[in-house]
C-alpha cells in the first residue's frame, strides 16, 4: 500500500475519469507504476481540450468571420493601425 498526497480536485477528477472508463483508480496508478519501473522513465502527455466556454467563444468568432462582422481592415503600417484603434 502506498499513501500519497494529491490535490483534492485532481483526485476527484481522476476518480471520475477512471469510473467513466470502467477502471478502478488504483488499477490505473498500478499500471503507471509498472510502466515507470519497466521503462525507467516518466513521460507526461495530455490531449489539450477546450472548455465549453472557450468553444462557445470560438463558435461566435467563426460566425463573425463568416458574416464579416467585427472584423478590422488590413493596415499598410503600424501607424495606420494605431490611428484606427484610436478611433474606437
Amino acid at each position: 500500500m502506498i499513501n500519497i498526497k494529491a490535490d483534492k480536485e485532481v483526485k476527484e477528477n481522476a476518480q471520475e475519469l477512471a469510473r467513466d472508463l470502467g477502471l478502478p483508480l488504483s488499477g490505473i496508478i498500478n499500471a503507471m507504476l509498472k510502466e515507470f519501473v519497466r521503462n525507467r522513465s516518466v513521460s507526461f502527455s495530455a490531449v489539450p481540450t477546450m472548455t465549453r466556454a472557450l468553444e462557445k467563444v470560438l463558435g461566435k468568432v467563426e460566425d463573425d468571420i463568416k458574416k464579416s462582422k467585427n472584423m478590422s481592415p488590413a493596415f499598410p503600417s503600424a501607424e495606420k493601425a494605431n490611428e484606427y484603434l484610436d478611433t474606437l
